[in-house]
Formats: structure tokens, C-alpha cells, sequence
């Protein structure tokens, strides 16, 4: 599906000339493309940035069906999207990239969505995905990066090569977070690994775990298409709407369980099938984001097997590993991608997402070439 391209081109002492196209929502499954002001001209350590490709994320589909996401509920039209790429249109005073060098206009970059203070408590200690005064895109009340031109701090942004494809670089965000789950997981060689959740981030982990040494990986899912993508790539899998996927892992552990769970889908039931997958003294790390907001898990199971419990907020300071990753092709970051759209067909993405249709993988919105 052909791409939308940027209404406003040139920059003025103002910023740029003329409007653009954002997709908004406005409350539960309506989303609407407006035509918006376009940004000022940026401010000290700011980057105005055109936006290139976009995914769409479970966390965007959880507020377009409900218009919040957790106790955040969207209370004015907001702009969606934080999974994306961009090239650098102008940059403000003492613009510094992600890895601490000038940002140059030009510069094609993949756009972490996370804004710490760098300031507070948790960002001094080295864990700004903590931050207590986070703004992140797509989140209310920051807009997101479902429009042709943003602004964003400038070391959010990390320079891309020239072989890196758009999608790819607006995919390194999810890899990030796979990346993150990982490194709280702490998998060793020859670790045992059940993976909750065949998404994007689901496959994202199955391969990291893989490169990890995990073996074997049992991978539940209720999707066929997903299912089949993972064992491509070696995984065990477990239509979880056919079989009992606590009863299946079982078995093939001869009653062990798993050294590690990892619940990377809507994290409701699927909370407690990860813990009760995992060995006594196992660890069960949780990714996704339950719609309804609570987490539900039998106590007497992870008490009486002592399990490590580990809950993932995002991801620290992991573009520069997910970007070499990526180039080296140690992780195919968008076999996944299933569908794209323009940005003016974001209705209709977010609509086939929301309702797994069409065999639906991973969904990139093409904001521009």
C-alpha cells in the first residue's frame, strides 16, 4: 500500500510551512487523520524529525480499544505510535544524539520513544526506564509518532546506516524491549525457556533466547501463522486454544518445567500458565500489559516453588546492541511484518490489528519514504 508524502517541506524562522496529517484518537476504536499545525522550529537539544515508518504495538492497540492503557486514560484527542523511524529535518543548540556525538540534519535515525528527566533517582542509578517523570510518545498526554513531522530530544535519537531499511530501524524499538526482557530473564546456555505470546515481541524473544543458547523453547500461541513462524526458527509449538499449554510443557519437561517463563501476550491468564510452567526456584518474567489492568497470579504457586518474578518496564540504553544485532542479521527483525499501510489508511490498520485478521503478523504504517 503506497505511502503518504509530507505536505510541508521547507523550513522558515518559524519551522515548517504550511500543515500535516496526524492520526488521533478520540476514544475507544476511533481513530480519526486530521490535518494539524506542524511543529515549531526546535528548541535547544531538539530535533524536528520527519517521520518515515511506523509499527503498530499491542500497548497502541490496548488504547484504541480502550482509550487508556493501565490506570492512563486518554482524555483529549492524542496522536498514537511510538515504534518508529525518521530523518532529522533541523536541530536546535547543542543537539546530541543517542550516542552522546552532534545530531546533524539528514541524519536518518531510529527514534527511542522513552523521555527520562535524566535527573531523578532512578535515572541517576542507572534505570531511566524508571524514570518517575517519564513522558513517552503515544502515551497521554504526549503525542505520538502517527504524524508527518515530530519533535523529539535529540539523544533519543540513534543514527542509522545506510543498508538499515525504514521499517527496520522503526522495529529496533520493539528488539529493544525483547532485548530488555532478556537481560532480565538471565538465560544461560542450555536453559529451557517457555514464551508466552508469539507477537512481535514474543518472536523477537524467541530468537534473543536462541542467540542465548536456550534450548529447548516451547513457544503458546493461539494463532496458527504465528505458530508456524516460530518453529521455523526452532521453537516447540503450543496452539494454547487446542492444547493445555501448562499440561504440554509439563509432559515434555517430564514434570520439571521450564527454567524460565516468559509471558509476552495480553497478560491474563496466560500470568498464571507462565508460572505454573516454571520449575521450582525457576524465573517468570512478565512483558505483556493485561487490558484490565490487574495482575492474577495463584500465590501458593509461586511461593511454594520460590519463583523469581520480574516485571519489564521498557528497556535501558539498548539501540546500539539491537542496531548491531539487526545489521549483523543475528535477529530478523521483520519476517514478521505482515501488512503495511499509509497514514491515512491508520483507521483501517489499526482495525485489522485490533481484530487479528488477515493473517495478521506486525503492521507498519509508511508515513514517508
Amino acid at each position: 500500500m503506497s505511502a503518504t508524502l509530507p505536505e510541508a517541506e521547507t523550513l522558515s524562522d518559524d519551522g515548517l510551512v504550511g500543515t500535516m496529517r496526524a492520526a488521533r484518537l478520540y476514544g475507544p476504536r476511533d481513530l480519526r487523520v486530521d490535518e494539524v499545525p506542524v511543529p515549531g522550529p526546535p528548541g535547544p537539544g531538539e530535533a524536528l524529525l520527519r517521520i518515515t515508518s511506523v509499527g503498530v504495538c499491542g500497548s497502541d492497540l490496548h488504547s484504541y480499544l480502550d482509550a487508556r492503557i493501565g490506570d492512563t486514560v486518554v482524555e483529549e484527542p492524542m496522536v498514537l505510535g511510538h515504534e518508529f523511524a525518521a530523518v532529522v529535518m533541523a536541530v536546535g543548540a547543542d543537539a546530541t544524539d543517542g550516542n552522546h556525538a552532534p545530531l546533524l540534519p539528514g541524519t536518518r535515525v531510529a527514534v527511542d520513544p522513552a523521555q527520562p528527566c535524566g535527573r531523578c533517582e532512578m535515572c541517576e542509578q542507572g534505570h531511566p526506564n524508571l524514570c518517575w517523570r517519564m513522558h513517552f510518545c503515544g502515551n497521554y498526554p504526549d503525542d505520538g509518532s502517527l504524524s508527518t513531522f515530530m519533535h523529539m530530544p535529540a539523544h533519543t535519537c540513534f543514527p542509522v546506516p545506510d543498508v538499515m531499511d525504514n521499517d527496520t530501524a522503526a522495529l529496533l524499538e520493539p528488539l529493544g524491549v525483547g532485548l530488555h526482557t532478556i537481560d532480565l530473564a538471565k538465560i544461560k546456555v542450555g536453559d529451557s525457556v517457555a514464551i508466552l505470546g508469539a507477537g512481535a515481541i514474543g518472536h523477537y524473544v524467541l530468537q534473543l533466547a536462541k542467540l542465548s543458547g536456550a534450548d529447548p523453547i516451547f513457544v503458546s500461541d493461539k494463532f496458527d501463522w504465528r505458530l508456524n513462524l516460530a518453529e521455523r526458527y526452532g521453537a516447540i509449538p503450543i496452539n494454547c486454544d487446542v492444547t493445555d499449554p501448562v499440561a504440554a510443557v509439563m509432559e515434555a519437561t517430564d514434570s520439571r518445567g521450564v527454567d524460565v517463563a516468559i509471558e509476552a501476550a495480553w497478560a491474563d491468564h496466560s500470568v498464571q500458565q507462565a508460572a505454573s510452567m516454571a520449575r521450582l526456584g525457576g524465573r517468570v518474567t512478565l512483558a505483556g500489559i493485561p487490558g484490565g489492568d490487574r495482575l492474577e497470579m495463584k500465590h501458593s504457586t509461586a511461593r511454594r516453588k520460590g519463583l523469581t518474578i520480574r516485571m519489564v518496564r521498557r528497556m535501558k540504553h539498548v539501540y546500539p546492541r539491537a542496531i548491531r544485532l539487526a545489521l549483523r542479521g543475528a535477529v530478523n527483525v521483520t519476517d514478521i511484518v505482515s501488512h503495511h499501510f499509509s497514514l491515512e489508511e491508520a483507521p483501517q490498520a489499526f482495525a485489522l490489528n485490533a481484530n487479528y485478521e488477515d493473517e495478521v503478523g506486525k503492521v507498519i504504517i509508511r508515513v514517508s519514504e
